[in-house]
């Protein structure tokens, strides 16, 4: 039997708070999407947000344990922030602009069982389906991909009433183009379920490594600045885009960043070193439950049965 100590208890304690947030930040997203606000723009000013929130915390908090940064440690985090913060919104935000806040969380339900596998493949989980743990963690998986399939695929009744608004943009929008959105939006999120899984693995092995929180998260998210921008330049060159005029996006921005991609990231980093990468991912289904609230309450979404 599995003791449940102090640590534990503070993970699981953690890590539901952490994807409370997120969830927040999810739902913040979606609404500045549909003002207009560039998605990279926006997650490169999320991420500027939390890299300065965060550099007096690791310049202070961390002056007399932090070991030596190493070129390999410096690579890692490069590679860590490419998979962490700017593809992998690269291609969420995508996916989130083209579906819905609950649709798109809803392929992050399969983020534990992909980083399950991965593990498996590194090594940085054993599995013995001879004994209960392993069989509990292969039906957890299980469970865990058929539920993501049947929130992804199926479409039932609307559990809550449809107001006048979402019912004359339903009807007054092409079913081709919106068939033609979702399709490419689900694409973009099963790209971004790869890649955040995949960084899962590769943080885990940089929290052995180089075990402050608050320095490698501080010099990941600046790393992530500049490959957000670089993305940003690509896809779109006009200053226009960078300027932020709405209150709420301002709010939002600096939430985003000193929240979601601080606080959050220092928080996950801690449970990765403390438990590993199965057991902080595990907790990602949390936030489409709380993603749904937060959307049909402030955005006026549609909960279905189903996606």
């Amino acid at each position: 039997m599995m003791k449940l100590d102090g640590k534990l208890w503070k993970a699981v304690f953690m890590m539901s708070i952490i994807n409370i947030a997120l969830s927040v930040v999810n739902v913040m997203f979606k609404k500045m999407l549909n003002q207009g606000v560039n998605r990279m723009v926006a997650a490169t000013y999320r991420l500027a947000a939390g890299t300065l929130f965060l550099t007096p915390f690791a310049i202070f908090l961390e002056r007399h344990n932090r070991p030596k940064l190493t070129g390999s440690i410096l690579c890692s985090l490069f590679l860590s922030a490419l998979l962490g913060t700017s593809l992998v919104q690269y291609f969420f935000l995508i996916g989130l602009q083209y579906t819905s806040s609950t649709f798109a969380l809803a392929f992050s339900n399969m983020v534990p069982s992909v980083t399950f596998a991965l593990a498996l493949v590194f090594r940085q989980e054993t599995l013995n389906i001879k004994n209960n743990i392993g069989r509990a963690k292969v039906l957890g998986t299980m469970i865990c991909i058929c539920g993501a399939l049947v929130l992804t695929l199926y479409k039932g009744a609307s559990l809550t009433p449809q107001n006048a608004q979402t019912e004359t943009e339903t009807s007054n929008s092409p079913t081709t183009a919106v068939t033609q959105k979702w399709a490419m939006g689900s694409v973009m999120l099963i790209i971004s379920i790869l890649i955040w899984s995949s960084w899962f693995i590769v943080q885990a092995k940089i929290c052995r490594k180089y075990p402050c929180q608050y320095t490698s998260t501080t010099i990941l998210s600046f790393f992530g600045v500049i490959q957000s921008a670089l993305l940003s330049l690509i896809s779109e060159r006009s200053i226009s885009m960078w300027v932020i005029k709405e209150k709420f996006q301002v709010l939002a921005l600096l939430y985003s960043g000193i929240v979601g991609s601080g606080l959050c990231y220092v928080g996950m980093s801690w449970c990765l070193q403390q438990r590993g990468p199965v057991f902080t991912s595990s907790f990602i289904p949390l936030i489409q439950v709380f993603a749904a609230f937060f959307s049909f309450s402030f955005l006026h979404e549609q909960i279905y049965c189903g996606r």
